[in-house]
This record gives structure tokens, sequence and C-alpha cells, in this order.
């Protein structure tokens, strides 16, 4: 794979599987940049989870702007439109600033709603969400579905039955609105950078070396207190369903603090869970996102390494 020169003129989008690397390259453009780094990663928006979803560290994050890294209180059932909501209020700010923008992460969604907008459904109250877990707690993921093919069945058919998160998210969008989710996406919401205002690429590692970056992170992060952080998590009680409650790793700690596995056990799971994610962002980017170009870690690191400086245009000459 060959790396081209991106247009630093424009705002710069860093995707790729997780442990490729991104984060060092992103860190490392934006310093010869005088740039901000944005996250554009589904899980390292939630405070409580540093750890075990690898996001910065404070020394890294003290380096250069971080935006939109641990904003989000795991109680809070973060979705892309709020992120592409968060994300604009810092891009005005970096653009005031004319600094380069850096937008890096693994959240597929996420970089699909920032450069092909959005789908307009409007926030769901709280107490339409937690009706609507309360059924699928008491009655089960079945009775909803059967529910949901009465209301919305053309969600119900592109759902596989036993899909509790988007079961239930279809639900509540059908109870808040009167509306179902298809007829929203329909009246989307316009991307914040259009076709033309950003650069983009995809690291794509070799498969087996990923694999093996995958495992020993999910290691270290053992090492460096995941276990603790999952347990802190875990203290709080909070609906399983909750994105944070399922990022990688989480569950499977989470049953071994209950006693129900051995913690290789759960190591294990939580590696075997990474590479299978790892897998699906390869398939995910290329099918959804051909405009980003795949680059060789090694070659994106030989791009950043030369260069020198912000380009004329975000310097205000």
């Amino acid at each position: 794979m060959q790396v081209y020169r991106l247009d630093l003129s424009k705002a710069v989008l860093i995707a790729g599987p997780t442990a490729s690397g991104k984060s060092a390259l992103a860190l490392e453009l934006a310093q010869k940049t005088g740039g901000i780094v944005i996250n554009t990663d589904s899980m390292q928006v939630y405070r409580d989870l540093r750890i075990i979803t690898a996001r910065p560290t404070v020394e890294e994050e003290a380096r250069v702007p971080h935006r939109l890294y641990g904003h989000v209180d795991a109680s809070i059932n973060f979705s892309a439109g709020a992120w592409v909501a968060d994300a604009e209020k810092v891009l005005a700010e970096a653009r005031a600033a004319k600094r380069l923008v850096v937008f890096i992460g693994g959240s597929g969604l996420y970089f699909k709603a920032l450069t092909r907008g959005l789908s307009a459904v409007p926030p769901i109250p709280a107490e339409v969400r937690e009706a609507v877990r309360a059924r699928l707690e008491r009655d089960g993921v079945e009775a909803l579905h059967a529910e949901l093919a009465r209301r919305d069945p053309v969600s119900a058919e592109r759902l596989k039955p036993r899909d509790r998160t988007r079961i239930a998210r279809a639900l509540e969008v059908v109870e808040a609105t009167g509306r179902t989710l298809p007829s929203w996406h329909r009246e989307g919401l316009p991307p914040l950078l259009p076709p033309g205002e950003f650069s983009a690429l995809f690291l794509a590692p070799d498969r087996d070396q990923l694999y093996a970056r995958i495992d020993a992170r999910f290691d270290a992060m053992l090492a460096a207190g995941a276990l603790e952080e999952v347990a802190a998590l875990a203290a709080r009680k909070l609906d399983p369903l909750l994105p944070a409650m399922k990022a990688h790793g989480v569950p499977a700690l989470i049953r071994h603090l209950r006693g129900e596995i051995t913690r290789d056990q759960a190591a294990e799971i939580g590696r075997a869970d990474t590479r299978h994610y790892a897998k699906r962002q390869f398939t995910w980017f290329r099918h959804q996102l051909p405009e980003f170009e795949w680059v060789a870690p090694e070659a994106a690191r030989g791009w950043v390494a030369t260069v020198s400086g912000p380009p004329p245009s975000l310097r205000g000459e």
C-alpha cells in the first residue's frame, strides 16, 4: 500500500481497527501542526473507561489539545447524534483558531455521520427509555420483537429476533415519536464535513500482527488496572444495555468479578471479542466508507515524519 500526501488545509480523518496505532499517529501529526485531536470512538467518550478503552494517557492529552475524550458519564446512553452535536462545537472552535483538526477513532458510524450526515431522530425522553427497558426485562426480547413487528415491521424484519439493544431502540423511537426509525432515517441531517472538506485514511496493518498487538495490549490494560476500573463501574449497578457496559472486555470482567469465570477466562474472552471487533472494522470501512484511503501504518508514519507544520491557509497567511 502507498500513502498519498494528505491535504493539511482540510480536516484530517484517521480511522482504523483497534490497536493499529491511530492515537500515536494523530498525536504526532497534531504536535507538528499545532492541531487539535478529536475523539471519534464511541467508547472513549466515557470517563469511566480510560484504561479498558485504551484512551490517551493524561500525559499524552497534555501534549496537544484533545477533545471529546472521557466527557460522558457511563450512565448516559450516548449516541452518534449527540457526538455530532459535540463535534460541531469543537470543529467551529478549531476553525476559529485556524488549527488543523484531526478526527481519530475506530467507530465507523461516527465517521459516517461526520461525512455523510445522520438521520434526524430526536432525543428519546428518559422515562420512555426506562419503560421500554423494564418491559424488556419483564417480558423478554421475543415479546418486544413481536410488538415491533406490529408497530414497525420494516425494522423488525431487518433485526435479529434476539438483538435486545436495537429492538429496544426501535421501540423507544415509536413510543416517543409515533414514527418508525425508517421514516426518521429518510429525513437526514447534513454532514459536518461534506466531500472536499477532508482527507481520510484508514490504517490497515497486517492482520496477524494486529491480533498479536490486541492480545498484548489487553494484557497490558489488565496490568495497568483495567479490572479495578471495571469493578468500580460494576459497583454502580447500571443498566447492562448501556453502551459503556458493553465495551470490549467489560462484560467478561464483570462475570469474573461475580465469580462466574476465572480471570484468565475473562481475559481470553476480552481478547477474542476485541479481535472479532477489529475484523468487523476492516469489513465495515471497506464497504461503508470507500473514500478512506487504506494505508499501511508504517507508510502513514513515514508521511507524518515529513510534516513540518500547518499549511499557509491555517497560519492566516
